[in-house]
Formats: C-alpha cells, sequence, structure tokens
C-alpha cells in the first residue's frame, strides 16, 4: 500500500498540531513564568501588568538588567549546554568509562555538566558581560530588568544549599536501595514461574496502593523509640532516628520498592531467559550471569525506573514534612514554609526563586539521559 494512502487528512494534522501546541503551552507556562519573575524585584514580579513583569522597568531602574549582549551569551550558554547534554555527552561517557563503570560514568558526566552550567551562567557570564557592556554602546544597555539577588538570597542568606544537601542525602539513598533490591527482585520474579511469584506481585501493589500517611503512622512509634530498640546494639550511642534522614529513605524506599519491583520485573520479562541459559554454559553462575550479561541490557531499564525513583524521593512533601526536623527538612517543605501569611513579596519571590532553582536538576537529568528513556519506555519498562 502506498504511503499516500496513510497520510493523515489536513484537517487532522492542524488539529493535532494545534492541540499539541496547546498542551505544550500551558504545561510549560507556569515554569516559564514563575522563571521571569525570580529574576525581578518585587514591585516587578507582582504587577497587574503582564509586560512589566517581562520587562521589569522598576528592575532596571535601580541599575539591575540584561542588554543585548547579556542575553545572547545566556541563551548560547544554555544552547551549548542542552547541546552538549543531548549529543557530545553520551559518545564521551562511554569512551572514557572503564569497562563495567558506565553508570557510574553516567552520574559524574553529569554532575560535572551541571556544575559547569552553573559556574558559566553565574560566575563567567557576569564576568565578561561587565568587562564587554560599556565598550558595546547600545548592545551594552539593558533592556530587560533582571537580578540574580533572590537566589543569592536564598541560597546563601536562608541557608538553602543545606536543604539542597538534605534532599541530595535521602533521594541518592531511595534510588540507590530501591534499584539494587528492585533489580534482584524483579530479575528473580520475572525468571520465576511460581504461583508464589504472582502473589509475592499482588503483595508488592497492595501495598504500594496505600496511603503514604497510614506508612508514616505505622513506622513512627518505631523510629521514636528507635534508641531504645538500637541500645542493645550500639550502647549508649543509640540515635533517635526522628527526624532524621534515614528515616524517610525507610519510609519512602517502603513506598516505591513494589513499583520499582513491577517495573523492573516487565522489563526483564522481555530480555530473553536464552541469555542467561548461554551463560550458564560459558561456566557462569547464576549472579555471574545477571551482573555480566543481563545487566548491561537492562541499563535503560534500569535508569527509567531510577528516574521514577528519583522523582518520588525529590518531590515528597507529605513523608519529609512528618517526619523531618527543621535542620534535615529537605527543599520542597522548606518551600512551602516560605509561603505563609506574614511574609512580605520580596520573601515571596525569593520562595519563587528556590522553586525554580530545585527544577534545573530535573532538567539536567532528562537531557542527559534522554536517550536512556526513550529506549527504556519503548523496551516494556512501564508495560501495564
Amino acid at each position: 500500500m502506498s504511503a499516500k494512502a496513510f497520510r493523515q487528512p489536513l484537517s487532522l494534522r492542524i488539529a493535532s498540531g494545534g492541540f499539541l501546541a496547546l498542551w505544550c503551552l500551558i504545561a510549560a507556562f507556569p515554569i516559564l513564568w514563575i522563571t521571569v519573575m525570580s529574576f525581578k524585584a518585587p514591585i516587578d514580579a507582582f504587577d497587574s501588568n503582564p509586560l512589566n513583569v517581562i520587562f521589569g522597568p522598576e528592575t532596571r531602574s535601580t541599575g539591575q538588567g540584561w542588554s543585548v549582549l547579556d542575553i545572547a551569551l545566556a541563551i548560547a550558554i544554555t544552547w551549548v549546554t542542552a547541546r552538549i547534554a543531548t549529543r557530545r555527552l553520551p559518545g564521551w561517557v562511554e569512551d572514557l568509562s572503564p569497562r563495567g563503570w558506565v553508570p557510574l560514568g553516567w552520574v559524574i558526566g553529569a554532575l560535572v555538566l551541571g556544575l559547569g552550567f552553573v559556574v558559566a551562567f553565574f560566575g563567567a557570564l557576569p564576568m565578561v558581560s561587565d568587562a564587554l557592556n560599556p565598550v558595546l554602546g547600545p548592545l551594552g544597555r539593558d533592556i530587560i530588568g533582571a537580578t540574580t539577588e533572590h537566589y543569592r538570597t536564598v541560597w546563601v542568606d536562608r541557608g538553602f544549599a543545606q536543604n539542597f544537601q538534605n534532599s541530595l542525602i535521602v533521594t541518592v539513598g531511595v534510588v540507590t536501595i530501591s534499584l539494587s533490591v528492585g533489580t534482584l527482585a524483579g530479575y528473580g520474579l520475572a525468571r520465576s514461574g511460581s504461583a508464589l511469584a504472582f502473589w509475592i506481585l499482588i503483595i508488592a501493589l497492595i501495598f504500594r496502593a496505600l496511603p503514604h500517611s497510614v506508612l508514616v503512622a505505622g513506622y513512627l512509634p518505631v523510629f521514636i523509640s528507635s534508641n531504645e530498640w538500637l541500645a542493645p546494639i550500639m550502647g549508649e550511642s543509640a540515635p533517635t532516628l526522628y527526624g532524621k534522614p534515614w528515616a524517610v529513605i525507610a519510609v519512602l524506599v517502603a513506598i516505591n520498592q513494589p513499583f520499582t519491583i513491577w517495573m523492573l520485573r516487565s522489563f526483564f520479562q522481555n530480555i530473553p531467559s536464552e541469555l542467561d541459559e548461554a551463560a550458564r554454559v560459558d561456566g557462569c553462575s547464576h549472579f555471574q550471569a545477571f551482573r555480566r550479561v543481563i545487566m548491561p541490557v537492562m541499563w535503560p531499564g534500569v535508569i527509567t525506573t531510577g528516574l521514577f525513583s528519583f522523582l518520588l524521593a525529590y518531590n515528597d512533601f507529605l513523608v519529609t514534612s512528618l517526619l523531618l526536623d527543621a535542620s534535615n527538612q529537605t527543599m520542597v517543605p522548606a518551600i512551602a514554609g516560605m509561603f505563609n501569611r506574614e511574609t512580605t513579596t520580596t520573601d515571596q519571590v525569593v520562595a519563587v526563586a528556590a522553586a525554580v532553582s530545585i527544577t534545573a536538576p530535573l532538567f539536567l537529568l532528562v537531557m542527559v539521559f534522554q536517550r536512556q528513556i526513550v529506549s527504556g519506555l519503548t523496551a516494556g519498562a512501564v508495560k501495564g
């Protein structure tokens, strides 16, 4: 049959394209708008005129703004970072990582790329623009009011860096434990044909459907009295887990583990069992076949599952707000605490800057791992 027979009518293509464009606009608008607000003085950020929010006349009147050169350099840095993340970084990781250490290479590559973007955008760009703007005439004059003062306030003065560190501890702990247990359990359940494996999956699914507050309430007495439970082992130095990141990691792993097992089992089922048999014939044990033969094929599914685990831990509000004390608070509850009836407009813009800040790692992860994510999704990692 000719390709013309499969061609969509023009009206259908226009309708589907228009719907997709409208959906992208609706989905992206809140993020883009709060990003613009975060670079403005409070009087501009909350102005009723949208043009004042965009161009920031009051911000520009204080001597804080971006020239044509600044905007061009900012776009260039963002474009180069995205280009490296999507085109160059995969090849560099594959070529430079030692054999068997490719996943660690991806983590290091993403961290280096993110750090490089921060240094270039917030360090090198202001120095270059300050040196060139005075000699460029009209191109060096501020045309849009913008300031990074709110970002400095939230990260330096408000101690948001500590909240970021706490979020990193919780997220890394949840992802590491969930994937370590999930890969082994998913592999075992995918290769098992017994009825027990089926009922284990059903129980895991029921456990996943429980409200998060139920799990928090169940673990809470244990965490509060953990020093008494651990005293026979650790003596007087036994800690109280309540208020500490380890308590949140335990609860979030309990919430997330059934999901990772189901996803990874689905992906393992798409890998032919003949690969296991061939590895066993070559002298590998079951675990050696899993580590050396199956896991290299599994990385797209593992990365996809890891991303979902990361999002669960990174964006969690209920568990972290209930189980962590003020000194160990993660970013999402900390931002929520910045919005209350007693805050000024300046505090609210600072909170907006903090909200924009926490989205940057998500964009970086998606750009770096986009190929693995697409491969994992299309290979059946989220197959129902």
